[in-house]
């Protein structure tokens, strides 16, 4: 007998669908010589910080007593809920799974979780957890779930073992987030007094999201004069923007150089008009379609990837979390039976055997996604679904539309004098070809009727512009920068203009980012992460596009305070070791030591005596000083150090950071003892960017200024020290 354990309830039905003939049973099916049974995803997590390490007695909550957590082995256990005891229903799954692993007729256990490192991990816990003697176990890997796809998948098992590898990399990840989660976690919250949800992948998301607002409210727009003539030839206007540009004082050279182009005239040099096929996208890995239907529907990428892995749990999709689009050479005869399908349908398809779409070297785990042989009728899906599965088909039928899209492209050379030369672009569609069933978006412009040596009227005219801040991300920038954030953005953009043209743009450094481990988070955990920063009130999305929230302010800014750095650097750096793991080039405890060393140099630090110095701002609640105005003890809040005769009336508080500087627990003394600290070196002039030093001194119960301690003499003269017009400190908040 073999016994199969699929993830889940829903993948356990459309196996059986597969196998055909099988009997429900209390808890799994049965019939044709297999036992069906299933998890409710993850039955197992990590044991928590105390059983390892238990609380001080009489300690209820989170303590720095038993941090940092390096477990020497990692333990596991039934899952807990919110009152940390297991569910009846995850006990009672568990207890059925280890029945039927031990029953005296089962010979061979198949492993049937999702066909990634995450779904390999789920079933190895409960098989491991419930297997008393050893027997043959084997895994099911499904790249679909249609019953012709089950029925070849079960006849084409291979050894468990072979995957040893995928779950080496699963059990890696999932103890270096474990002792960042947990460690940082609680470090930061019980230095801060709020919880504070420190990750591996979540920090460096927000961070992003952040600094490109920081940016944008920091922005100030500065004019410039452009050379710009709008002028007709032949009845169409020729707009020509010159590459030169002028400071907003350089109004008269604009003016001079403009009289001197107009005095040149224009005239063409060249004309080139040829037809040219213009090429559909590339089938859909998920962070694509996400960028298209976030853009287009306005779509979370929760909802879509909720919607997308329904529509693979129905059969009419294939696995969803890949990060590819491009087949395997393998799949050409199931691509080739689906489009016999589409054909039937009188959809103009034919199978093109092309390096573009099939190409093994651009695969990971899973091929890009597309239809399966089963499709739906319109009845059967809502609105939503069918945005979904028609994005998906009509990409699927535009790569493989037997119908070219024919398109004459035009090229005009302008060129003033031996000044400056201009090129044109245009083009226009022949025949729409793929374009009926896909999205085509024609932006180039219409040109005029030119030839070489036809004179083009000009006039130019000094055109006062400002420059733009940066935007902010949006479901496609935010997912096209954390697959590959090493990657200049202006090349990105580059690429993505050329792609939209219909231009095959390499795409070979995007591939190898996300095979080296550089890409920040996966196409399997991504969505779940940045919704667990929108539900933490980190991030806001509308519509589709990202913005910080203040917790997510609160959050970066803390860290910075404590000089936690979690940046796309090091998150990288392990996504490159967990490659490695998944390769057999590193071993799961070297790569869990890396997570630990970054982890011990965060703890280290309160040893240190130069950060206590400079940087140490104490944990939430610890008495720090005494009041200088009433004698009352002054503790460490949120956000600043507070007397806690505040309800007395008593008006003493300091901001922990003030102009982006860290105000220490010894600056802090320091400046109660004596009035005023010592010049502090490293504030930031919110009006001129630039850094400055200042001395700290206490009116009034608050920190201001104190600009007469400067230091007469610097190491390095081309620091500043004060610009003068420093704004009064801002008043911290309500205790």
């Amino acid at each position: 007998m073999i016994l199969i354990i699929a993830e889940k309830p829903s993948l356990a039905r459309n196996i059986a669908a597969g196998i055909g003939q099988m009997q429900k049973r209390q808890g799994y099916l049965e019939g044709g010589g297999y036992l069906i049974t299933w998890a409710f995803g993850h039955l197992f997590s990590l044991c928590d910080v105390e059983a390892y390490s238990p609380a001080p007695e009489g300690t209820s909550h989170w303590s720095l007593q038993n941090l940092p957590c390096f477990p020497r082995e990692f333990r596991f256990e039934l899952r807990k809920g919110p009152d940390k005891k297991v569910d009846a229903g995850v006990r009672q799954q568990f207890e059925l799974i280890r029945t039927l692993c031990n029953r005296d007729d089962v010979d061979t256990i198949v492993n049937a979780g999702d066909a990634d490192r995450e779904g390999e991990i789920i079933v190895r816990l409960c098989v491991n957890h419930a297997l008393k003697a050893p027997k043959t176990q084997k895994r099911l890997w499904l790249p679909d779930q249609t019953p012709q796809t089950v029925a070849k998948a079960l006849r084409e098992m291979k050894e468990e073992r072979e995957y040893d590898l995928l779950a080496s990399e699963g059990f890696a990840r999932t103890y270096i987030d474990w002792l960042y989660g947990v460690n940082l976690t609680r470090y930061a919250t019980l230095k801060t007094g709020t919880l504070l949800r420190v990750g591996r992948v979540i920090v460096p998301i927000v961070k992003a999201i952040y600094d490109r607002d920081m940016a944008i409210r920091k922005f100030v727009p500065g004019k410039y004069f452009a050379m710009v003539s709008r002028e007709a030839t032949n009845g169409e206007v020729i707009e020509l923007c010159s590459k030169h540009k002028f400071e907003e004082n350089q109004r008269s050279a604009a003016e001079a150089m403009c009289r001197k182009y107009n005095e040149t005239g224009a005239i063409v040099i060249g004309v080139k008009n040829k037809k040219d096929k213009l090429f559909p996208g590339k089938l859909y890995s998920l962070s694509k379609l996400q960028n298209v239907l976030g853009k287009k529907y306005k779509m979370s990428m929760q909802e879509s990837l909720t919607i997308v892995q329904g529509l693979y749990e129905k059969g009419y999709l294939t696995y969803p979390r890949t990060n590819s689009e491009y087949l395997a050479t393998a799949e050409k005869d199931k691509i080739r039976q689906i489009l016999a399908g589409c054909a039937k349908l009188g959809y103009p398809v034919k199978f093109k055997d092309q390096k573009s779409i099939f190409d093994d070297s651009k695969i990971e785990s899973h091929s890009a996604l597309t239809p399966t042989y089963k499709i739906p009728d319109k009845s059967q899906l809502n609105e939503r679904e069918m945005q979904v599965y028609s994005t998906v088909f009509r990409r699927f039928i535009a790569v493989f539309c037997a119908e070219d899209c024919v398109v004459s492209r035009t090229e005009i050379t302008i060129a003033v004098g031996e000044l400056e030369t201009f090129t044109l672009k245009g083009m226009s569609v022949i025949e729409r070809g793929w374009t009926k069933y896909d999205d085509f978006n024609q932006k180039d412009k219409i040109l005029p009727a030119l030839k070489k040596g036809d004179p083009v009227n000009i006039l130019f005219k000094p055109t006062e512009k400002e420059t733009t801040p940066p935007k902010h991300y949006t479901i496609e920038t935010l997912n096209n920068y954390l697959k590959n954030p090493f990657k200049d953005e202006k090349k990105a953009a580059k690429e993505a203009a050329e792609h939209e043209d219909g231009i095959d743009s390499d795409d070979s450094e995007d591939y190898r980012a996300i095979f080296e481990g550089l890409e920040l988070g996966t196409e399997a955990t991504r969505t779940g992460i940045i919704d667990n920063a929108r539900k933490s009130g980190y991030i806001d999305l509308k519509k589709d596009v990202y913005t910080i929230l203040p917790g997510g302010e609160f959050l970066i800014e803390s860290l910075m305070q404590m000089q936690i750095t979690m940046d796309k650097y090091k998150t990288s750096q392990l996504g490159q070791a967990l490659k490695s793991v998944y390769r057999g080039n590193m071993s799961v405890e070297e790569s869990v030591s890396l997570a630990e060393r970054e982890i011990r140099e965060v703890f280290d630090k309160k040893t240190d005596a130069n950060f206590v110095r400079e940087s140490d701002t104490g944990f939430f609640g610890d008495v720090v000083a005494k009041c200088p105005l009433c004698g009352r003890d002054v503790k460490r809040q949120r956000n600043f150090y507070g007397c806690s005769g505040y309800k007395e009336g008593c008006k003493f508080s300091v901001n922990i950071s003030i102009c982006n500087r860290v105000i220490s627990v010894s600056m802090l003394r320091d400046l109660i003892a004596n009035g005023r600290t010592a010049v502090i070196s490293g504030f930031l002039s919110a009006r001129t960017g630039k850094t400055f030093d200042a001395a700290l001194k206490l009116e009034g119960g608050r920190a201001v200024f104190d600009f007469e301690k400067r230091q007469p003499a610097r190491l390095d003269p081309s620091l500043p020290i004060w610009d003068g017009d420093e704004p009064p400190l801002p008043e911290p908040p309500p205790v």
